[in-house]
């Protein structure tokens, strides 16, 4: 699970900034959270507003940079197309309005694994890593430790840490938390933080477009049954679908819909472009549920329907049917989901730039007081809580 994300100097983000996911104590919708090992209560779904060039999707993209910085020297020898972008050389940009630009940029992290809690620091200044720390604490016992720390005196190694040893020629471009991944993959803690940041979290639109269609063959038949189910609750006419793989690793994907007891096979490119945009994303939603993982979407509206979006959402809110933990995260400008029936006031965020600045602000509903039958989306276009255009002169 993805606890809280803090950021500060990346893109339009200046100061810092923090996206939580820790629920709070609050009375709305107190079977919508995910209650962990010890108790400790989590949101299964947060949707971020904004205008556009407000920065809504930086704060997503801030979060892909730190995971795609770990995991890039892990794939260095990989060649699958689904982990090409994360070989390239990962350049953090400052803001650069400011002294800022001259400035590193600061990133704090604290995610959950199925045995323990980590809070993870990471400092850089485009690619050259200043800082950094590793702390762990074990959730059967609530045990705190420090596992390393990084700076310009050196490295120090602790607690499950502290036998192993650190190459004097560490580059300084390379995380140490990488270097871990690569020189002792087999060790359990180190094997442990590394398979959330590769398994445990999955960006949308953060990687090769044609992923999202490739997705959609998938091995494993719970994750077909699932995406089957989804459809058929949207009222679509398609019964199933199979996929033929080409060489080159091209593939076709097929659609049979029964309309008047006939079934008849369409090529999914001879599809809508919403059907087809569903078959983009269904196979993630499905494999999220199933796995329990962290599944973030910049600009889900622009790829399902306002009603099957609201499905999906009240899916991840259910936690009969999100047994497994899965966490939704996405920037959105349909504001029929700003209603305290489909999200509460904690799972609601905004972003705005500031006139002056121009750096991006992030906060919360929850900030505000308001009602609990409060008409959050009129609220919102009216400018109640900001994240709104300013259009100079009017219509």
């Amino acid at each position: 699970m993805l606890c809280q994300f803090t950021v500060k100097n990346f893109k339009s983000i200046r100061d810092e900034v923090t996206f939580d996911m820790q629920a709070a104590a609050i009375s709305e919708h107190e079977d919508r959270i995910i209650i962990d090992k010890d108790e400790e209560k989590y949101l299964p779904v947060s949707a971020i507003y904004g205008p556009n060039g407000g920065g809504k999707s930086n704060v997503l993209a801030a979060l892909h940079t730190l995971v795609a910085k770990v995991l890039r020297p892990l794939f260095a020898t990989e060649d699958s197309e689904e982990k090409v972008l994360l070989q390239k050389k990962i350049i953090v940009e400052p803001f650069v309005f400011s002294e800022s630009k001259d400035e590193p940029t600061e990133f704090e992290l604290f995610f959950r694994t199925t045995v323990s809690e980590y809070r993870y620091i990471l400092h850089v200044k485009r690619d050259l890593v200043l800082y950094e720390s590793l702390d762990r604490v074990k959730l059967e016992t609530g045990r705190k430790s420090a596992l390393f720390t990084r700076d310009a005196n050196g490295i120090v190694l602790k607690g499950a840490f502290a036998k192993l040893k650190v190459s004097d020629e560490l580059s300084k471009t390379l995380t140490l938390l990488s270097y871990l991944g690569i020189a002792y993959k087999g060790n359990a803690v180190v094997k442990d933080v590394l398979s959330w940041f590769e398994y445990g979290i999955e960006f949308l639109n953060y990687g090769n477009p044609i992923q999202e269609l490739r997705m959609a063959v998938s091995t494993s038949e719970e994750v077909k049954q699932l995406m089957l189910q989804m459809i058929q609750e949207m009222d679509l006419d398609i019964v199933d679908f199979r996929v033929e793989e080409k060489e080159n690793e091209r593939i076709d994907i097929f659609t049979k819909h029964c309309v008047d007891d006939v079934e008849t096979e369409i090529n999914l490119f001879d599809e809508s472009s919403g059907t087809q945009k569903l078959f983009g994303l269904l196979p993630f939603i499905a494999e999220s549920l199933i796995t329990g993982t962290v599944l973030v979407i910049d600009e889900l509206d622009a790829k399902i329907h306002p009603v099957l979006l609201r499905h999906i959402i009240m899916m991840f809110n259910d936690m009969s049917i999100n047994r497994h933990k899965a966490q939704l995260i996405f920037t959105s400008h349909n504001t029929n989901l700003l209603d305290l029936d489909v999200l509460r006031r904690d799972q609601i965020w905004f972003t705005e730039k500031d006139e002056q600045t121009a750096a991006t602000d992030l906060f919360s509903l929850y900030d505000f007081s308001i009602r609990k039958d409060a008409k959050v989306e009129k609220g919102y276009l009216i400018g109640r809580y900001g994240a709104i255009p300013f259009i100079k002169g009017g219509l």
